[in-house]
């Protein structure tokens, strides 16, 4: 089934927690400890989550149709069994990718208003 722009606006604007999750998923599956580090490596530690924000969080998103579990994973000898991979589902792809573009025209304002000491247009 298509995915309407209407259904992708009506998520937005995701939380914080959210587009993390998001954009930590968006080039590999992961499981949740792995979300928490990929987060912490990517924002230099200035972002930590917490265990529980985030498994709240991705317990709404699997519910919303964001994110699924994966099926394909790593050698069982390289792995915990207990652990859930979780991956963007096509909607989660296309919602995390109309965040960015609203956060990028956020952006651009800020610099527009020489919020960031960018110059006018």
């Amino acid at each position: 089934m298509a995915t309407t722009g209407s259904e992708v606006a009506s998520f937005l604007p995701l939380t914080a927690v959210e587009y993390e999750i998001m954009l930590s998923l968006a080039d590999a599956a992961r499981h949740g400890y792995g979300v928490l580090l990929e987060v912490e490596r990517r924002t230099s530690g200035a972002v930590r989550l917490r265990a529980g924000t985030l498994y709240r969080a991705i317990n709404r998103m699997l519910q919303a149709g964001l994110l699924e579990e994966a099926e394909n994973r790593p050698d069982p000898a390289l792995d915990d069994q207990r652990r859930r991979y979780y991956r963007l589902t096509s909607l989660g792809r296309q919602v995390a990718a109309a965040e960015s573009e609203r956060l990028d025209g956020a952006l651009r304002e800020a610099r527009a208003k020489n919020l960031l000491g960018g110059k006018r247009a």
